[in-house]
């Protein structure tokens, strides 16, 4: 070969790479946008027992053809209170069984030295997948156009690299330099860090695969790069969970212990068997003769299985360790606090699931304003201010939310979202700037009650019986809006009208009956004043709850 042909070579390997890395991407947010109900159905019952949740596991990312995004998404469902750690370790486990599909598509694909080869059949679902793509026009059927397309340029980016990876080998220079890297260790070290790049193990293992096949690397050599290619898988969740809660770091961090452990178990057994004279390599040659794309795959189907029935009995065990490394503190700093609780930029790449995390974000950031509101009450009524510093770190969770809630939803709208789902989300602007005022609106009952204080006045014994009555009220609107939007529960809106209307007549009573009691000298001015604000402001913020609930009118 002349330094032309290696160049194309290099250039060919390369562009195959990013074909496959395209077509799993294509494939993956097809699915999920498609099947994005099936797939909360799917996690719902992962609850049910260990083996259910291996097996939901093992399904979802069969489907979606990204066990980093699986593990995304159950670091979500952690994050959201849905799934217990021992919930989503067995979701994991499973992911690592799923994404096996992979290595045994790619083998397939690989078969037809004599006849018409099974990628480039496999390939022509590109051009269907384009062709309906082009002509479509129901939002389901471009979607299946897109999981079509993208299923054939895996094949066509397989073509390419083992294209490319058949000039190399017939390259003895290429082919000698390879052979030098033949410590198992090292080998696992390079598998693991060419996935944390590519951020995919699937990519990983069908690179072995097609090394393997071209004679490029031994088979010995695509097993232990096919086992680093399990820990380098982890980063992406390691990255999700490191800027999240601690049950989402104890996530990430049992999937990265979950795969070590199942690497240094097969390094250990590989040990012995080459004390004995023999390596996995000639193992899966004897089981699966002159077939080197089958013996690859099936073992990475067979270490990820194993793996996962020596890990599944100990997950209890596992648990406890994470839950040992990654403490929980007494105390919070402020800085902790302040955070998205349900969402990370990682769930960018599941725009189905980052959608449902929008809702319980908005919901979370909702009973931090009725929450602030009750505080401002109490403080009002009773000029007791020990409450005032968990009311700033709340008010500043709010302000938090605002700014960067909106931030992450302008970006998932830029994602191929459903139309439901995008209706969904420009609501949810309109209702995060609703629920903000509610906390400006507390924020001024809290400045009232400061003038009070001041002036060394407060509230007669009536006011406070009436404000505390406004403020059940709202508390049980509260309760229905919350109702209404959760479910999109229509006769919970219709309930939180009735009360709405409830708190414009008590506000209404509340201005006669402060004129009364002014008239008959039993409040000043100034305290009428605030009184008069405080419950304006509280008319406002039910006017901004309801706000809240009325948008399931849009996409309900």
């Amino acid at each position: 070969m002349d330094a032309v042909a290696v160049a194309t070579s290099i250039l060919t390997l390369i562009a195959g790479v990013g074909v496959f890395l395209i077509a799993c991407s294509t494939m993956s947010s097809n699915l999920e946008a498609l099947g994005s109900k099936k797939l909360k159905v799917l996690f719902s019952k992962a609850s049910k027992s260990k083996l259910v949740g291996v097996g939901v596991g093992a399904a979802t990312t069969a489907v979606i053809q990204s066990s980093s995004a699986t593990s995304v998404m159950v670091i979500g469902f952690v994050n959201a209170g849905i799934m217990t750690l021992a919930q989503a370790a067995t979701v994991i486990f499973g992911a690592n069984i799923g994404t096996t599909v992979t290595g045994q598509l790619v083998a397939i694909g690989l078969f037809g030295d004599n006849s018409i080869s099974t990628s480039v059949i496999f390939a022509t679902f590109a051009g269907i997948g384009a062709f309906i793509l082009a002509f479509a026009k129901k939002d389901k059927l471009r979607k299946s156009g897109g999981i079509a397309a993208g299923f054939g340029m895996l094949f066509v980016g397989l073509s390419m690299m083992s294209n490319a990876m058949g000039k190399f080998a017939e390259l003895d220079s290429i082919k000698n330099f390879l052979a030098m890297f033949g410590n198992p260790i090292l080998l696992v070290l390079i598998g693991a860090v060419l996935t944390a790049v590519v951020q995919s193990s699937s990519v990983m293992t069908s690179m072995a695969i097609t090394m393997v096949v071209t004679g490029l690397i031994s088979l010995d050599q695509g097993i232990y790069i096919t086992m680093g290619s399990n820990i380098g898988t982890c980063v992406t969740a390691l990255i999700a969970g490191l800027t999240s809660t601690k049950n989402a770091k104890r996530t990430a961090l049992i999937h990265l212990i979950f795969n070590v452990s199942g690497v240094i178990v097969f390094m250990l057994i590989g040990l012995f068997m080459r004390l004995g004279g023999i390596d996995y390599g000639y193992l899966f040659e004897k089981m699966f003769p002159h077939t080197p794309q089958m013996q690859l795959s099936m073992f990475h189907t067979i270490f990820n299985l194993a793996t996962v029935v020596i890990v599944l009995p100990l997950t209890g065990l596992l648990v406890k360790l994470v839950t040992k490394i990654v403490p929980d503190k007494k105390e919070q700093t402020q800085k902790d606090e302040i955070h998205f609780r349900y969402v990370e930029e990682h769930m960018l790449r599941t725009p189905p699931i980052a959608v449902q995390q929008i809702k319980n974000e908005v919901i979370d950031m909702a009973e931090i304003a009725i929450k602030n509101f009750e505080s401002a009450c109490e403080i009002v009524c009773t000029l007791n201010f020990e409450q005032i510093e968990k009311f700033e770190t709340n008010e500043k969770h709010l302000n938090f939310l605002n700014k960067e809630l909106v931030r992450f939803i302008i970006k998932l709208l830029k994602e191929d979202l459903n139309e439901k789902d995008r209706i969904y989300l420009t609501t949810a602007i309109r209702s995060i700037t609703d629920l903000e005022r509610v906390g400006d609106y507390a924020e001024n009952i809290i400045e009232y009650a400061e003038k009070l204080n001041t002036a060394n006045e407060n509230f007669s014994p009536a006011a406070v019986r009436e404000i505390t009555e406004l403020k059940e009220l709202i508390k049980s609107l509260f309760g229905e809006v919350m109702k209404a939007y959760k479910d999109n529960d229509k006769q919970a809106l219709a309930n939180a009208y009735e009360i709405e209307e409830n708190v414009d007549n008590i506000t209404e009573r509340m201005t006669e009956n402060h004129i009364a009691r002014l008239s008959g000298g039993l409040c000043t001015a100034e305290v009428g004043t605030q009184y008069l604000s405080l419950s304006s402001n509280a008319e406002r913020i039910a006017d901004h709850y309801i706000n809240v609930a009325k948008t399931i009118n849009a996409y309900s």
